[in-house]
């Protein structure tokens, strides 16, 4: 998660080239030129890392090396919403998410997305909600709307949008995402990223394609069917 500004992991999703950082000459398909750009594209994409309520700086995203999420993603992208986040141990790290061989989400994206990744160590997030949008129904999920709020550690999200109100305390911006050291979570060497020892987003929402945690806490859990998403 990040600012309140629009911020676009998964591990060992881009091929590595042994010899070197540079992007790997790419043998053209029988599909033609179209199908080679797309392919150099998701490889060295130009990244927007936002810093506290304004953009931040770019960077060019050569993915290589352990990032946050370590599954292959569905590809349906879902909505998250809290009204509060905070969190103490913070990172954020661009990079690849990758579908599963064949996915019928893959559409012209050849099954990869531009992520951000942001990890926290702490957070605690006040009600909760999730949705996916599922073709004329949404699954839906609340919880932390009572007295006890949501809580997770070693939390990772990976988003291609987000926005709310930030807050951040001993931020760093510009770190090489290979050593990051807030939340314990390290991203690929030569990658833009930034960490703070703690984050506060008001009015969170996010689309996110990946959520892991190491532990994760949903009082007054509701999961149900609905018209309407978060």
């Amino acid at each position: 998660m990040a600012s309140s500004s629009d911020v676009t992991s998964s591990a060992d999703h881009t091929p590595e080239n042994p010899e070197s950082g540079s992007v790997p000459e790419v043998s053209e398909p029988t599909g033609g030129p179209a199908r080679r750009g797309r392919v150099r594209a998701r490889r060295a994409a130009v990244m927007a890392v936002p810093a506290t309520l304004v953009a931040g700086a770019l960077a060019v995203l050569t993915a290589e090396g352990a990032l946050g999420v370590q599954f292959a993603i569905s590809g349906m992208p879902f909505t998250v919403t809290a009204t509060e986040l905070n969190g103490t141990g913070f990172e954020q790290f661009g990079g690849l998410d990758t579908m599963a061989p064949g996915s019928p989400n893959e559409g012209d994206t050849g099954g990869q997305v531009l992520i951000t990744t942001s990890a926290i160590k702490n957070a605690t997030l006040t009600k909760l909600c999730q949705s996916v949008d599922l073709g004329g129904t949404n699954l839906l999920i609340t919880a932390g709307s009572g007295a006890q709020k949501v809580t997770a550690s070693d939390l990772t999200t990976d988003s291609t949008e987000l926005s709310g109100d930030a807050s951040f305390n001993n931020i760093e911006i510009g770190n090489d995402a290979s050593t990051l050291t807030k939340a314990g979570v390290k991203g690929p060497i030569g990658v833009f990223s930034q960490q703070a020892d703690t984050v506060r987003i008001a009015n969170l929402r996010q689309t996110n394609y990946a959520t892991t945690a190491g532990v994760f806490k949903l009082p007054g859990l509701k999961l149900g069917f609905s018209s309407k998403g978060c």
